[in-house]
């Protein structure tokens, strides 16, 4: 699929003080460097804020300068060529080439469905999709849009809000596991946002040493089942219960069994370790 991204990185980043939060580094690269990064395969990626060192990328302006992202989004697609068009925030330092190829995929899948869409424009193409959070809002900067359609509902826009500008385009809600729409408003989102990294690179690095299949650890599942046991049980033994985790796969049980089984124990550990103290 032809495509091109659009990066919206002109805000005023109020919540942050003001500070340059395009520019602000994450594991040795800024927010942008790590959005651009997720549309490698876009034939043109054009970034709507201030001119940065950052090659093959196209630089433009919203006019007003600071007048929010529908302008935003005017001045960028003004630069695109592509029938697709990725519209990302310039602050998802989450977001990774994979999302971006589950949002095509799903705003044009290779065979369409049997049940009628009303994502769809007069001839029975979608329109676009669009990632929604872990309680179902739609993030409108984190989505794929077919180009033509986006101009002509924005050619006839008179508001400011995005949702306003998207949201009657009806685009398929796409949930993907993780956080991938996770932007970062405040220095404490980029302070969550560096420990997820840490973990995740961390995991990357030990699976590599070990010869594990990364496809294969669920790390949320593990984190999940060690906060139940340090708190339910004693802090230490958190990282023995993860070993033991791994022992009991290895012997051929399921992950999702083991961990519901040892959350579980965690969880009743207080009444079952009295009962095992008073037994005659």
């Amino acid at each position: 699929m032809g495509h091109d991204a659009i990066i919206l990185a002109g805000g005023a980043a109020r919540r942050m003080g003001g500070r340059d939060k395009p520019g602000l580094r994450l594991g040795g690269r800024t927010l942008l460097e790590r959005v651009a990064a997720a549309v490698p395969e876009a034939e043109r990626v054009v970034v709507v804020g201030p001119p940065r060192d950052l090659p093959g990328v196209l630089f433009t302006r919203e006019e007003p300068e600071g007048g929010g992202p529908v302008p935003a989004l005017r001045a960028g697609l003004d630069l695109v060529a592509a029938p697709w068009v990725v519209l990302l925030a310039g602050d998802l330092p989450l977001m990774e080439p994979a999302c971006v190829t589950a949002l095509l995929q799903a705003a044009a899948p290779d065979r369409a469905p049997a049940a009628p869409d009303p994502g769809r424009v007069p001839g029975g193409q979608r329109v676009g999709a669009v990632l929604v959070d872990d309680e179902g809002r739609e993030q409108w900067l984190a989505g794929a849009w077919r180009t033509a359609p986006l101009r002509a509902a924005l050619a006839a826009y008179e508001g400011r809000s995005l949702h306003g500008l998207l949201a009657p385009l009806d685009p398929v809600r796409l949930r993907l596991p993780g956080t991938p729409w996770l932007d970062c408003d405040t220095l404490d989102d980029l302070r969550k946002v560096a420990q997820m990294n840490v973990l995740a690179e961390w995991t990357a690095l030990a699976c590599k040493e070990l010869g594990v299949d990364p496809s294969r650890v669920d790390r949320d599942l593990v984190l999940e089942l060690t906060k139940e046991v340090a708190h339910g049980v004693a802090r230490p033994a958190a990282p023995l219960t993860a070993y033991l985790l791994g022992l009991a796969q290895g012997m051929g049980t399921a992950p999702e069994d083991a961990v519901e089984r040892i959350t579980t124990l965690a969880r009743n550990w207080e009444r079952a370790t009295t009962e095992t103290l008073t037994d005659d």
